[in-house]
């Protein structure tokens, strides 16, 4: 690759309208319920019960069943809408290309928006629920796109870099949301469904960019066969004095051997084994991720402090603190992944996150005192550093560098249901878990993550640069 592949301004507003267009989405959505649950399934019960004057204690006890999930920070139904969205994902970046999906999906997160931003004027918790199932296709369809479209508009050298900035748009708009969401912001009775609609922001951004910005070169040549529309990508992208020659005899290698190659469906990824292995890496590197423990801290995290004995008007400037310390080693990662590579990194994460989940259910079960409290913030806090290490972004770029044109949408579609199939099952199992056994619930992590080390030691390849 030519070393005058640099990164120019063309490329910087191309990765900004990705990023926060599409992985702002994400990590919005994600955070924006945690500081005003409470109010929000407030605002389910009072809703219901203006309708129905009587009620039995069964419907009661199977509505608040439904609303906790619906207000939860990792709703099942916005679970649901990213498995749906994530399935779509691949099928569209292989008809459409990776810019059109980008571009009509905000209208789906508009219609979110307006339909959780009026939800409390109509007095309609449906329109809440449906607008976090509509922004959860909305995030699926993003994180199965944005990260491809990240890492083929980057230069090879600063590919993981540019892969990793997906994650600290996630992490970046995660903590935005936990700061609009304090009690004295956004968080309040009556002005949490502003806080909700402000995810429209991000569509209106996109929408008002990606005019400008390019399809991918590498589908425009090696999918759709035009090579002067993909030498102009190339040129918008990496200036106009970059010589593009060596960058589009890679390209063009790869489209002259793929051309007798039948596109992959998804039932080849699972039965042709030279495409079965690195899928199986695929969906392992998505489970490391999602069942590692992190949605524990992130979704519940108010809960977690108060356990640790935090009081309650401190729980969500902690939970701001994680977020800071998201976005600060995101930021860390960024500067280390095309050194390091992406295994060791890997590696180094889940390790880490193993070591603090046993430190933390010890603290969790020892007597409650003032230093004990706050001192489990500390295994907390590293878990989440841990965490952006490596299994935050690693797991959502590599898929895309494991396979050639042919097979990636598929893949990146199998990973990315995995991917939020895990959000599913952590979001619906860990609330029961944890009132069964309490601060022993981490153990369970640890095992797992146990278990995703050693596989990632003896079954991922390093990527780096190839």
């Amino acid at each position: 690759m030519s070393d005058n592949a640099g990164v120019t301004k063309s490329l910087l507003l191309a990765t900004s309208m990705a990023v926060v267009g599409s992985t702002f989405q994400f990590g919005y959505n994600t955070g924006v319920i945690n500081a005003p649950q409470k109010t929000i399934e407030q605002f389910f019960n009072l809703t219901y019960i203006t309708r129905v004057e009587t009620i039995s204690r069964q419907q009661k006890n199977l509505m608040s069943h439904a609303f906790q999930h619906a207000s939860s920070p990792t709703p099942l139904v916005t679970a649901v809408g990213g498995m749906i969205g994530s399935l779509c994902a691949g099928f569209a970046a292989d008809r459409y290309g990776l810019k059109k999906p980008m571009l009509y999906n905000n209208f789906t997160a508009i219609l979110a928006a307006l339909l959780m931003g009026f939800s409390k004027l109509a007095g309609s918790f449906e329109m809440l629920i449906i607008g976090r199932f509509i922004i959860g296709i909305n995030s699926g369809i993003n994180m199965g796109i944005a990260p491809m479209y990240l890492t083929e508009i980057a230069p090879v050298k600063y590919r993981g870099v540019f892969g990793t900035l997906g994650q600290l748009g996630v992490v970046t708009s995660m903590l935005l949301s936990q700061v609009l969401g304090l009690r004295w912001l956004l968080g309040t009775s009556t002005l949490w469904p502003l806080l909700l609609a402000l995810t429209g922001v991000f569509a209106v951004y996109q929408l008002a960019v990606i005019p400008f910005c390019p399809e991918s070169p590498r589908f425009l040549l090696v999918k759709m066969n035009k090579e002067d529309e993909a030498r102009e990508a190339l040129q918008w992208l990496r200036g106009s004095h970059y010589n593009s020659k060596e960058e589009m005899n890679q390209m063009s290698s790869e489209h002259e051997a793929g051309k007798d190659e039948q596109k992959t469906t998804i039932k080849e990824l699972f039965t042709v084994s030279h495409l079965r292995q690195p899928l199986i890496i695929a969906i392992v590197m998505q489970l490391s991720q999602q069942l590692s423990g992190i949605n524990a801290v992130f979704y519940y995290s108010t809960q977690l402090f108060l356990a640790a004995g935090i009081p309650q008007e401190y729980t969500g400037l902690t939970t701001v603190g994680v977020g800071i310390v998201n976005v600060i080693m995101t930021i860390v990662s960024l500067s280390l992944i095309e050194h390091a590579g992406r295994r060791i990194l890997h590696l180094i994460g889940l390790g880490g996150m193993c070591v603090c989940s046993i430190l933390l259910v010890v603290l969790l079960n020892l007597q409650r005192t003032v230093v004990i409290s706050w001192l489990t913030l500390v295994p907390i806090l590293l878990f989440v550093a841990f965490f952006q290490t490596g299994p935050g972004s690693i797991p959502w770029f590599i898929t895309a560098e494991l396979f050639n044109q042919s097979a990636r949408p598929a893949a990146v579609s199998i990973a990315g249901l995995v991917n939020w199939l895990g959000n599913f099952t952590i979001g619906l199992a860990y609330p029961s878990i944890n009132a069964e056994i309490g601060g022993y619930t981490f153990i369970i992590f640890a095992v797992l993550l146990a278990i995703f080390w050693i596989f990632t030691y003896f079954r991922v390849p390093e990527t780096k640069g190839k």
